[in-house]
């Protein structure tokens, strides 16, 4: 069944992530679908900020991925395929390393790689209405 929650605003992004979170409690692996623009790394802040991440979150455009440490001590990768050219480039990271660990990983622009995800993957795809700006999160 696909759910979907709405924001508003910008500060209605905290609303949407502990939403995501209550729904997925126990989903580790979200793959974050939008055009450019779409707020996918604003929300992944929103959303490292619920999982009480105090580090602070940024695009991991060059690096490929960030690592951030949760309160509780846990570890959240975020990635941004944004840049892949090839699959090789994913495999020289050794995404499998990341993926199956068990901790939360975040990932921008996950079209690049869909052939490697977890079948347990969340996909959440993120819309701009555009007469009033709203993002639609379906998932």
């Amino acid at each position: 069944m696909k759910q979907k929650v709405v924001s508003k605003s910008i500060d209605d992004l905290h609303l949407v992530a502990g939403e995501l979170l209550r729904i997925h409690p126990a989903t580790r692996i979200f793959a974050f679908f939008g055009e450019m623009g779409a707020g996918k790394t604003t929300f992944i802040k929103a959303l490292c900020t619920a999982l009480g991440v105090n580090d602070n979150v940024s695009s991991p455009t060059f690096a490929l991925v960030n690592q951030y440490q949760m309160a509780d001590g846990d570890t959240v990768f975020h990635f941004d395929f944004y840049r892949i050219k090839k699959t090789e480039e994913v495999l020289d990271i050794g995404y499998e390393d990341y993926f199956y660990s068990g901790s939360y990983c975040l990932i921008e622009w996950p079209e690049k790689i869909e052939h490697l995800l977890p079948n347990e993957t969340l996909r959440v795809n993120i819309t701009v209405e555009e007469s009033s700006g709203e993002r639609v999160f379906s998932f």
